[in-house]
């Protein structure tokens, strides 16, 4: 039997259709992906594995149109074409001045660097994209490495599979549309650096010794970390502000809780907040409020709920019946409201791996995002867990504050960073 044959265009998902609404120079909704090799890359074979990487993605093929009343992806014959590092991280990808792919892969020295605006994955959907870039590349320098049979590709599924909408699969209308506005939460407040500068600050910790600093407290490793930035933050916050709870967004992989191979968004966000003013500010204190945030929010029931309060939006007739411009309003108005009840965000994308033979040839990966407001990001490879703040602000007390607390409780930390003592950046 034949298979059929793909689309040539497709809706945005769910979680996409706020981000070209909500896209600005100081808010590019673009995610980074690092990852260091241990020799230098070759851009003439890294492109030979684009190539091959496309043939396996062909969403990553498209571009984005304006309809009369929404976005959409649209199948082009754009053809990606790897360069030299030449912009600074997560630029923005959307809008362009001219029609362009929603992705970019770069190279510098030894890291291959993949961007994506947020609209057309997710981290978990990129992160499958970089592991099959990577791997082609790696088969393509060393085939003697890794004679027949060769690694298996790292995500099991067929194109429709990886193009499919889980949003639209696994969406069930709720009994009522009721939405809460968020209590206001603090918001960092700091000098902004120039648009399309972000100051990024990367910090690599053993890995091992984390994950039982994070065991004997009898938590995660992303409660922990999570506790320890809501401390950092609350460590600059004036007496006046410790009014305003702390709040933390922290992403949710979906397809951890409903079947799903999709290499689309497919995430929710769940609001991890302490209020300084009624709690006490020990890490320990902290940290027994976010394992029960999370506990009591990480179900599927609350995330299916969440889940069909946020699609329930798009289904709505009044919002699907107005013009384009209009939504953009309305979304952007949205988002604004919503950014109101969060201070920072902290997402962890979990361990990575690679096929057997391959991680002797990678050093480590990283991840960050651009989103307006500071980030953090983390994945652990081989031996390191990584931590990478971005961010738009000149001073940078959060990031060393969570940091330090960190080197307090036992953890050898080397930083990197991208701007200078006096706050400059690269």
């Amino acid at each position: 039997m034949k298979n059929r044959s793909l689309p040539h265009w497709w809706k945005l998902d769910n979680a996409a259709k706020i981000f070209p609404a909500s896209s600005s120079p100081h808010n590019s909704k673009v995610f980074r992906f690092v990852c260091e090799l241990q020799e230098t890359v070759q851009p003439e074979l890294l492109q030979q594995a684009l190539d091959r990487t496309l043939e396996r993605f062909p969403i990553y093929r498209s571009v984005m149109k304006r309809g009369l009343f929404w976005y959409y992806l649209e199948d082009s014959a754009l053809r990606p074409v790897v360069r030299r590092e030449d912009t600074p991280p997560c630029f923005p990808i959307y809008p362009s001045v001219r029609r362009s792919l929603l992705f970019r892969v770069m190279y510098y020295r030894r890291r291959i660097i993949l961007e994506v605006y947020h609209a057309l994955t997710d981290g978990t959907g990129a992160l499958q994209f970089l592991r099959t870039l990577v791997c082609e590349y790696l088969l393509t320098c060393y085939p003697q490495a890794f004679p027949p049979p060769l690694p298996e590709l790292l995500l099991d599924a067929s194109d429709w599979q990886k193009q499919a909408d889980s949003f639209q699969k696994y969406y069930e209308k709720p009994a009522g549309h009721q939405f809460d506005l968020p209590r206001h939460a603090y918001r960092l407040r700091g000098s902004r650096l120039p648009k399309n500068r972000l100051a990024v600050l990367e910090g690599r910790l053993p890995l091992a010794d984390t994950l039982a600093c994070a065991r004997e407290r009898n938590i995660t490793l992303t409660e922990l970390m999570v506790a320890i930035l809501l401390r950092a933050i609350h460590d600059g916050m004036r007496i006046r502000d410790t009014r305003k709870p702390v709040v933390i967004s922290v992403p949710v992989n979906l397809r951890s809780y409903f079947p799903s191979k999709s290499a689309r968004n497919f995430f929710a966000t769940i609001p991890v907040g302490y209020d300084f003013s009624r709690q006490e500010d020990s890490l320990e204190a902290v940290a027994a409020q976010v394992r029960h945030a999370f506990q009591s929010s990480l179900t599927r029931e609350n995330l299916r709920d969440r889940m069909n309060r946020l699609c329930a939006l798009e289904h709505s007739i009044p919002l699907r019946i107005v013009p384009l411009p209009v939504k953009d309003i309305v979304l952007r108005t949205a988002n604004i409201l919503a950014m109101r009840g969060t201070t920072s965000s902290f997402s962890n994308v979990g361990k990575i791996t690679m096929p057997e033979g391959m991680e002797q040839l990678i050093h480590q990966f990283g991840v960050l995002t651009c989103a307006g407001v500071l980030q953090a990001c983390a994945c652990s490879f081989g031996p390191w867990y990584v931590v990478s703040f971005a961010g738009p602000f000149r001073e940078h007390e959060v990031e060393r504050a969570f940091f330090r607390e960190l080197s307090q409780l036992g953890l050898e930390v080397v930083l990197t960073a991208n701007f200078h003592p006096d706050g400059e950046v690269d």
